[in-house]
């Protein structure tokens, strides 16, 4: 499985999560965003529903409404690992129970970056883990760095 580490620096979580939600949609994935903050999880559904007026992301908050059914879906943790699709950590707080799933995205910036380094260490020892680092460069384009 892969995990992409996103080190937010210049652009803020509502810039740069809808633009993996597009790609996870546009192949076919379904994704789950974690945050364990209610005010982040209000905030995440607001940007999702204002990214684009080109772009539609339909989705759902947790137990809103029929969550089977949402190709988007926000919730407080990981409730049950899905080995065919993508989690998009969205607070910074790494979960192992990530790691069910196809792909997962770590969303992190300076106020979690020695949990995040932590995690980072602790997955090069997992088995079948595909660990990758991107940052922004200075024109604001995302960058492999590890």
């Amino acid at each position: 499985m892969k995990v992409d580490f996103y080190h937010l620096t210049r652009q803020p979580l509502d810039a740069v999560l809808p633009r993996i939600a597009e790609k996870v949609l546009a192949d076919g994935g379904r994704l789950e965003i974690v945050a364990g903050d209610a005010e982040q999880r209000a905030a995440i559904d607001r940007f999702l529903w204002t990214w684009s007026a080109e772009s539609f992301l339909p989705h759902a908050i947790a137990g809103a409404m029929d969550d089977a059914r949402q190709p988007i879906l926000i919730r407080a943790a990981i409730a049950a690992p899905d080995p065919a699709g993508h989690v998009a950590i969205a607070d910074g707080h790494w979960r192992d129970e990530a790691l069910g799933f196809a792909r997962a995205f770590h969303f992190f910036d300076d106020a979690t970056i020695a949990e995040s380094r932590a995690a980072w260490k602790a997955l090069a020892t997992r088995d079948g883990v595909e660990r990758r680092y991107w940052k922004q460069n200075a024109n604001g384009r995302w960058e492999q760095a590890a």
